[in-house]
């Protein structure tokens, strides 16, 4: 399916893919605001979030990743620079593997390289968290408004204990795009797990950002902001004054 979306700027194409349950327009905008001034910012609603109304959420990354191709197609985009964070990051490594000629680099934060040995108790932490939103009642007014019905259907997908793709996550050493990869120093799951990445391959590098957690690129933006930039200008001679 092709996949609502929002441009600003003009220039390379970066792509930006939101956490769950946000749209392309509420997240990421401090990112948005920075770098629209020398690239292409590409700002999708994925599968089931904001515009990009379905209600078919299986499979989700693999179909995910094709919706985000075929959107770039639709957009005459050959290849852009993805940034993801947490589903989104998910969504940005499966097109990464499953279509590497569209991804001039990759970045990634807010997902975990490994299954945690307790992966159950922090499965069962999120569950209550999401299950949380389900019952206040202005959380789903606001959710109702920003995704139209069945964005339940998203809490219930993530709900399922198998759901997170490890088998994934866990296979990085297999990227030949450069490839940035932020942590929070406060997650210890994702901080942990990323100790592997400077062992993986020399095209991947590791970014660990202090006094965040999961959502670095809103936690702390300044910084990642300019970990970024100077990533891409490494790779792409072009950054952001």
């Amino acid at each position: 399916m092709l996949l609502y979306t929002e441009i600003f700027g003009d220039g390379e194409p970066i792509v930006f893919l939101h956490t769950g349950l946000q749209t392309g327009m509420t997240d990421f905008e401090e990112q948005r605001e920075y770098f629209k001034s020398r690239y292409k910012v590409v700002l999708p609603d994925l599968r089931g979030h904001g515009k990009s109304t379905s209600r078919d959420l299986s499979d989700y990354y693999e179909e995910s990743a094709n919706d985000l191709k075929e959107t770039l197609d639709h957009l005459e985009v050959g290849s852009a620079h993805i940034v993801g964070c947490s589903i989104g990051a998910l969504v940005a490594l499966f097109l990464a593997k499953r279509f590497p000629e569209k991804v001039k680099t990759l970045t990634l934060s807010g997902i975990m390289p490994e299954k945690p040995a307790n992966w159950s108790k922090i499965h069962q932490n999120m569950v209550g968290q999401q299950n949380a939103l389900l019952e206040n009642e202005q959380i789903r007014v606001y959710f109702d408004q920003l995704h139209g019905d069945g964005w339940e259907e998203f809490i219930y997908l993530a709900a399922k204990e198998d759901s997170y793709p490890f088998e994934e996550t866990g296979k990085l050493d297999g990227l030949k795009m450069p490839t940035l990869f932020m942590v929070g120093e406060e997650n210890g799951n994702e901080a942990k797990g990323a100790v592997i990445i400077p062992r993986l391959n020399n095209q991947i590098h590791l970014s660990v950002i202090p006094f965040a957690g999961h959502l670095v690129h809103s936690e702390q933006p300044e910084v990642y902001n300019q970990v970024l930039n100077g990533f891409l200008e490494k790779y792409c001679v072009i950054g952001v004054n």
